[in-house]
């Protein structure tokens, strides 16, 4: 489906989650194609490896070098000629020549009935294609005894190249770069890659009742936490944060926070004043600065949510588009949509092939009342159970509002549109937090 700001499907009443993603998606592909045909080079960057973490792979990694550079024992063992298996003998007796270690290897040669004690690691001598491991066997004046049936020609050796043949990709690019990429990249002996440069995502919260945190509290007064939650999901993903403070509820001062942040920023995030209430005015400001498809989601909690661009800002036609998400002022729907919604889009925007985090699941403790007909996504704690399995239990009320439920989880319990009531012992879909938010 195209995105477009007057589509059908944007307008209905309550949009289904799977179809809220794939209008994001859509729209995001359309400017990752025009963000491509610009061909603007600042958009890549080298990075020392020890600064890589978290940020995604430009173009293909290509090995240098085979993996390993050499046959080597996968184990300590002794090293022998393994056509002495197939004499049929069914004890074997070899006797001990020498030894080699890793990065010391054994010059000489084996013979038939020969071994070479042996390290993991260590080169294959010359003669030698099994290893066989040294609790299999029994030692005694030089010579080890095992018996024939304890493995197979050719066992517990590592090939030249079985792990990466020299020129092929070790690395694809649109990897979100992990601790073990690293590990493989510094293996290969590569001290620098290119990446997609960090995204610039402005943040900025809405609503007259909001307070910094040195102020004061008046009647009907909160404080803002919606900033610092988005800033600490945003450092995760390793971007370049613009805080644009609190706005109030004018259009004034809104049509200004939103110029100036699509004169600075890829994507710009508000949280609060995307409901229908009189002074939320989010809608009215997109509909002048950009295109928007406003929509209320069927799914809890979250449900009032504005999508689009915003255009070139006036007076500064050559700045690019910017991404645009209203989310909910309440803090649990805050990161709730941020998590199903927005970091999906900021690490597709930014090159990722890989953006969905995978679901496991797990067996619910208690009864979860449900109604047919939204997504619902409760938070509650993952443990497990006296028999091992996995089971998780409702960080008790789960109010839009009440984020003690978000700090006192570990996990999304996710609850199907179209799914009803859970019974205790059923077994539901879970989403982890640990390294989403």
């Amino acid at each position: 489906m195209k995105y477009s700001p007057n589509s059908p499907i944007l307008l209905t009443p309550s949009l289904h989650v799977d179809e809220a993603r794939k209008a994001i998606t859509n729209l995001v592909a359309e400017l990752l194609q025009e963000a491509n045909a610009a061909q603007d080079p600042q958009e890549i960057e080298t990075v020392s490896l020890d600064k890589a973490i978290n940020r995604i792979l430009a173009a293909d990694l290509l090995s240098p070098i085979d993996v390993p550079a050499a046959d080597n024992s996968a184990m300590d063992g002794y090293a022998f000629d393994g056509a002495c298996l197939s004499v049929g003998s069914p004890k074997i007796s070899l006797r001990i020549v020498g030894t080699a270690l890793a990065g010391k290897p054994y010059e000489g040669s084996i013979g038939k009935d020969e071994c070479l004690k042996i390290m993991t690691g260590a080169l294959m001598p010359q003669g030698c294609d099994t290893v066989i491991p040294q609790e299999f066997t029994s030692e005694q004046d030089g010579t080890i005894r095992f018996k024939q049936d304890q493995l197979k020609v050719g066992e517990n050796r590592r090939l030249r190249g079985e792990d990466l043949k020299q020129g092929k990709a070790a690395i694809s690019a649109g990897r979100l770069l992990r601790p073990s990429d690293l590990g493989l990249v510094a293996s290969l002996g590569i001290s620098t890659l290119p990446v997609r440069r960090k995204l610039k995502v402005a943040i900025l919260s809405s609503g007259d009742e909001l307070r910094a945190l040195n102020q004061t509290l008046d009647a009907g007064s909160v404080y803002d936490s919606n900033r610092y939650s988005l800033t600490g999901l945003l450092n995760r993903l390793d971007l370049e944060i613009i805080d644009c403070g609190i706005v109030r509820d004018d259009p004034t001062s809104l049509r200004k926070a939103f110029i100036e942040a699509s004169e600075k920023a890829d994507v710009l995030i508000s949280s609060g004043g995307v409901s229908v209430g009189e002074a939320d005015f989010t809608k009215q400001i997109m509909q002048e600065l950009g295109d928007v498809g406003f929509w209320k989601i069927a799914m809890r909690p979250g449900r009032p949510m504005a999508f689009g661009v915003l255009k070139a800002a006036p007076g500064n036609p050559s700045a690019r588009k910017t991404l645009f998400f209203g989310l909910p002022g309440n803090p649990v729907a805050v990161m709730v949509t941020f998590y199903q919604f927005v970091r999906s889009a900021l690490l597709q925007l930014n090159g990722a092939k890989q953006t969905e985090p995978p679901l496991i699941q797990a067996i619910s403790e208690t009864a979860i009342r449900k109604k047919p007909g939204r997504t619902e996504f409760q938070r509650a704690i993952l443990g497990r159970g006296s028999d091992g399995k996995p089971t998780l239990r409702l960080t008790g009320s789960q109010g839009a509002g009440i984020l003690r439920s978000m700090s006192e989880a570990n996990c999304f319990v996710i609850l199907a549109h179209e799914q009803g009531n859970i019974a205790a012992g059923d077994w539901v879909d879970i989403a982890l937090f640990e390294g989403l938010l």
